[in-house]
């Protein structure tokens, strides 16, 4: 086999490693990126509480999709009110109150505190699990699949305990 034939065999086979590695990287990030795009919808109004209305919601009834109740204010400047929306998981029950943030313009409120925080970033750990797997199948790097796996095992079990 010509020399030419050779060097040109492995540069092709570098320019589909490089692809491989390219694409697998960039599925990995949008992966993560469309993580935190997710949870931050939640995210910013339970940490970012700063001028936002807080206070408790007593839940008084529950659909299938959103529980309700009466808001009573914690902060300054915040007015109680009739009914006030939760989102239904399975953390939230009928009679009990819990803590929320009002989202602004509206009658949709957040759970606050750490149960809050730790829910509201639940996407980014699917995110982070999927992504381990793609690291690890399309990019060869064992470790850092390693990594991104346990940190979303570790947010969504601390998730779990909190709520």
């Amino acid at each position: 086999m010509p020399a030419t034939a050779a060097s040109s065999r492995r540069a092709s086979v570098v320019a589909l490693r490089f692809g491989r590695f390219a694409m697998m990287g960039a599925v990995a990030v949008l992966l993560l990126i469309a993580g935190v795009w997710a949870s931050w919808g939640t995210a910013q109004h339970v940490m970012l509480t700063k001028g936002r209305e807080r206070g408790t919601v007593e839940v008084a009834r529950c659909g299938p999709e959103t529980c309700w109740g009466r808001y009573t204010p914690l902060s300054e400047g915040s007015q109680p009110r009739p009914r006030v929306v939760l989102e239904k998981s399975v953390a939230v029950e009928r009679g009990r109150t819990y803590t929320v943030v009002m989202k602004p313009g509206g009658a949709e409120a957040v759970r606050s505190g750490p149960a809050g925080v730790l829910y509201a970033w639940i996407p980014l750990g699917g995110a982070l699990l999927l992504a381990s797997v793609v690291v690890a199948g399309g990019l060869l790097r064992t470790r850092a699949a390693w990594v991104l796996a346990l940190s979303g095992v570790a947010l969504l079990t601390a998730a779990f305990v909190a709520v």
